[in-house]
């Protein structure tokens, strides 16, 4: 190539450079920007530590003498009930972004971001990290202000904690949106305002601990179920417990919420209805039958012939009713709605043989006979008004219960004259 060749070719690809130059478009917007953690941090071993105050309770997990009580993203509270009258904080686990839990044996499984924590808890007081299976969970996105954009994620960078609304300036080309568009993230919707064989009824003593009506994880057989995202149901198998393969990761609707498993059946409550799978093989279930309601939070617990169902109003899962739905699913493929009652704010609930109880929030505890399904307002047993109330747990003659306020312990030995044993309080972070 003569100079004379040369000098064009230079001056076409500075004026290519200048011309790429302009093309580069930059936006100044106010966003949720996000604050990470890094994954070396968040996979340090985990120590048991001394018991600590209970400040933001989320969800509740029995088995044996002991209670555990979620403390919101940040760890578990070991409580001994051995003496309902007075319960007992002996131990407190710290883990990172915990929300849900399950046991089998003498191990409590606990999510912690994208990976699930096995611990070992055949000592409650001195609980330890057998092991941590990396990267088994989705990679999930806290809530954000829905009133502004989400700036960039980098998974490279860590798991998202929280969020900055703040200024945020990105590259933008030929975008002709207001924002720049993302790709779709799973978001996590904590909405705490958020059987034999099962942990969803299992029997005092047994291998299974039992969940509250919010579980989002469950175990049954040699299985650990969980739901992930809003849409997707996963299964692990747990007697492989140094890799725990996933058996099962599929879709099974939107809106997905909460499960509870009775005789060999699992039932999802989810925004949109209740769905019912079939567990004939553990390792693959397959759905029977949906039932379908109005947009509405749907924690959904199974006695009998009969699933109860609470749908809540002014939430994250919108919806405008507050209602307590009474479901036949004799025919597990043609579950049909027989009666449906107003409630206030109901929340979390539970069953004990024909005695129903139904967490109302702000508004207390309800009480009802629920022996026929279609008069359950008539039967009233008994109201406490007096505490906040989220979800409980029913157990023999006592009802464990979690709200905002503390963690009781009810007995309801005479259905007639339930009385309030022991408690722990909440301590505001305030």
């Amino acid at each position: 190539m003569n100079k004379r060749t040369l000098f064009p070719v230079i001056t076409l690809l500075v004026m290519s450079v200048l011309n790429s130059c302009e093309d580069k478009k930059f936006q100044t917007y106010t966003a949720n920007v996000p604050e990470y953690m890094s994954y070396d941090d968040l996979r340090k071993s985990i120590t048991a530590e001394s018991p600590r105050e209970i400040s933001r309770p989320g969800k509740i997990y029995f088995k044996g003498n002991t209670i555990y009580i979620n403390e919101f993203m940040e760890g578990v509270h070991v409580v001994d009930i051995t003496d309902p009258a007075s319960p007992e904080q002996i131990a407190y686990i710290p883990v990172a972004g915990n929300v849900d839990m399950a046991i089998k044996d003498d191990i409590l499984y606990l999510d912690s971001y994208t990976d699930l924590v096995l611990v070992d808890i055949s000592d409650p007081a001195s609980p330890f990290e057998e092991r941590r299976i990396e990267d088994i969970l989705e990679y999930t996105l806290p809530p954000y202000d829905p009133d502004y954009p989400v700036a960039q994620v980098d998974q490279e960078e860590g798991v998202v904690t929280g969020w900055v609304v703040k200024e945020f300036t990105q590259e933008i080309q030929n975008n002709p949106y207001p924002w720049p568009m993302y790709a779709e993230w799973n978001v996590v919707s904590f909405d705490m305002s958020s059987v034999p064989r099962s942990g969803g009824g299992a029997a005092a003593g047994s291998a299974y601990g039992v969940g509250g009506s919010m579980a989002r994880f469950l175990t049954y057989d040699d299985y650990l179920y969980m739901l992930q995202t809003d849409y997707k149901l996963k299964v692990v198998d747990i007697t492989q417990t140094d890799t725990l393969p996933v058996k099962y990761d599929k879709y099974i609707g939107s809106g997905l919420e909460t499960m509870f498993i009775y005789n060999d059946y699992m039932y999802i409550g989810s925004t949109q209805g209740m769905h019912i799978l079939s567990l004939e093989d553990p390792d693959s279930p397959f759905k029977t039958a949906e039932y379908r309601h109005i947009t509405s939070c749907d924690p959904v617990v199974v006695n009998g012939n009969y699933a109860y169902v609470t749908l809540r109003s002014g939430n994250l899962c919108g919806g405008t009713a507050d209602l307590l739905e009474v479901i036949d699913i004799s025919d597990k493929y043609d579950p049909q709605l027989i009666a449906s009652y107003n409630m206030d704010e109901p929340y979390g609930l539970g069953i004990s043989g024909t005695t129903l109880f139904v967490c109302q929030g702000p508004n207390g505890l309800m009480v009802y006979d629920a022996s026929s399904p279609t008069t359950i307002d008539e039967n009233q047993l008994a109201s406490f008004s007096d505490i906040q109330s989220k979800d409980v747990i029913p157990v023999g003659n006592f009802l464990f219960m979690i709200g905002e306020d503390g963690f009781y312990i009810y007995d309801y030995t005479d259905i007639n004259n339930i009385t309030l044993t022991g408690s722990i309080p909440v301590t505001s972070e305030e």
